[in-house]
């Protein structure tokens, strides 16, 4: 089972292709026949979870002058420039200059190969999608930007190419939403957390998103407000997607208790009218209240509603981690996850450390049905309440921190790695048994090495160069560890 998207993935992706005016009068027919090639692109690209702005064929200095002003005004998250025969860059210089934008160069040849025999010209020029490739790398360059990335392959057909371009929109989608997002900021770091602690600004600064500062009072007013068919229908749903287990060996566990199953539920519908009543795409949260208060009672059943609001499309970080909570979200745009974690032990015998946390988490990329736990007590805080509890999809996963330099600039730290099968321990925390090479010693002393912060979200599948793009396309310093 999973929880149903509720935040659509989506981005504004524009497409221009390029060619040379020249060769119009030389070769008739030429042109509509590379135009012919840029629809098929777009039609690939409009498939791929997003709204296409179409710029058609720049073939000289004046037309790309003219079709810059539009693209700017269009909002771009990204823009692929289709190679579709040689052209001057004439056509690029503006467009690299201007648009603040990523811009994919993508050469994808009509022909595998051409028919020597019978080889002409035309057949050249109508196949020669990498001539202009170097001519604007170096361009790039000179106008004082990196050299752009580029998808080189078949036009149709290529199994490589078409991984390449889904990246690219999957790109598109994070920072289409990290742009504008509004992501709320409750109550205060968990004392005394020195690395939790961020400046709202630097977010707005580096991501474009803007730091939300909301009280848990006002979750507390939603929460009375939620009708008793509210409450039934929520209960159902959080029943049918979960287990409800026999305890284990651990003292503080119960099995899920009516009264923590009744606040869970009526709580995740009163995170879910305040999430919509603020209008916001996620929440970092941390609030103790006073013993025996309304507040304290509400803020303890917050993991179960937050878990769902996080496979939802809604990333929700408790201790106030909002460096985490954009980790979180930008591995739920790419569609891999995006799961609240930290280190728990090595097991030094089968060569794994467990990661895990006490929650929220995202509930889709649970190995099999997630668990629900009542916990006596929440170790570290105060409360107690319903927990959850799963481990990663086996196979290959993804971490990712993001922390801080001395001059405020976020870094991604970045790891791939395997969720290992096996028992974890039965506490209403998710724990994975994480398998990072060469051993988990080694790997640790890498990882520190990077200056990360406490926590980081974990994903599924290996998505590190994609994460990396991410970076580069916001300029932010990363760092990749692998075996």
């Amino acid at each position: 089972m999973t929880v149903e998207r509720r935040k659509p993935l989506t981005a504004t992706i524009g497409i221009v292709g390029v060619g040379h005016a020249t060769y119009w009068r030389q070769f008739p027919g030429l042109k509509d026949e590379l135009l012919g090639y840029l629809a098929t692109f777009e039609r690939q690209v409009a498939s791929r979870q997003c709204d296409l702005v179409r710029f058609g064929m720049v073939d000289d200095a004046a037309s790309a002058y003219a079709a810059v002003r539009r693209m700017k005004a269009a909002a771009l998250d990204l823009l692929f420039c289709d190679m579709l025969t040689y052209a001057t860059s004439s056509t690029w210089g503006i467009v690299c200059r201007e648009l603040d934008v990523p811009i994919v160069l993508v050469a994808l040849q009509p022909l595998a190969a051409m028919d020597y025999a019978r080889g002409t010209t035309r057949m050249q020029l109508a196949n020669d999608n990498i001539c202009s490739l170097p001519e604007f790398a170096g361009v790039a360059v000179r106008m004082g930007k990196k050299p752009p990335p580029v998808v080189i392959g078949r036009l149709d057909g290529d199994d490589r190419a078409a991984a390449e371009i889904d990246e690219w929109c999957r790109v598109a989608h994070v920072l289409h939403d990290l742009a504008g997002a509004r992501i709320a900021q409750m109550g205060h770091v968990l004392e005394a957390m020195l690395d939790m602690h961020s400046d709202a600004t630097a977010f707005t600064a580096q991501f474009g998103l803007h730091v939300v500062q909301t009280e848990p009072d006002a979750v507390l007013a939603c929460l009375r407000t939620v009708t008793d068919a509210e409450a039934d229908a929520k209960t159902a749903e959080i029943l049918d997607f979960f287990e409800t287990p026999e305890p284990g060996n651990d003292p503080i566990t119960r099995k899920l208790t009516d009264e923590d199953l009744a606040d869970a539920a009526r709580t995740a519908v009163a995170l879910e009218k305040f999430i919509q009543a603020e209008d916001l795409d996620g929440l970092a949260y941390y609030y103790e209240g006073q013993d025996d208060s309304d507040l304290r009672r509400l803020v303890s059943s917050f993991i179960v509603g937050n878990s769902l609001l996080t496979a939802a499309g809604f990333p929700m970080c408790g201790e106030l981690d909002l460096k985490t909570c954009v980790a979180m979200g930008i591995m739920d745009r790419l569609d891999i996850g995006g799961s609240f974690a930290e280190f728990h032990p090595i097991d030094f015998n089968e060569g794994f450390v467990l990661v895990g946390h006490d929650g929220p988490h995202h509930l889709n990329v649970a190995e099999g049905r997630p668990t629900l736990r009542s916990l006596a007590k929440y170790h570290g805080k105060p409360g107690c309440g319903a927990s959850v509890e799963f481990q990663l999809k086996t196979g290959p996963i993804t971490m990712l921190s993001i922390s801080q330099t001395r001059d405020g600039l976020f870094k991604f730290v970045v790891a791939e790695g395997l969720s290992a099968p096996g028992a974890i321990p039965a506490t209403g925390n998710t724990n994975t048994r994480g398998l990072f090479g060469p051993d988990p010693v080694a790997f640790l002393k890498r990882w520190l090495a990077e200056g990360p912060t406490h926590h980081f979200a974990l994903g599924v599948g290996h998505h590190a160069e994609t994460i990396r793009k991410v970076a580069d396309c916001l300029h932010l310093p990363v760092a990749v560890l692998r075996p």
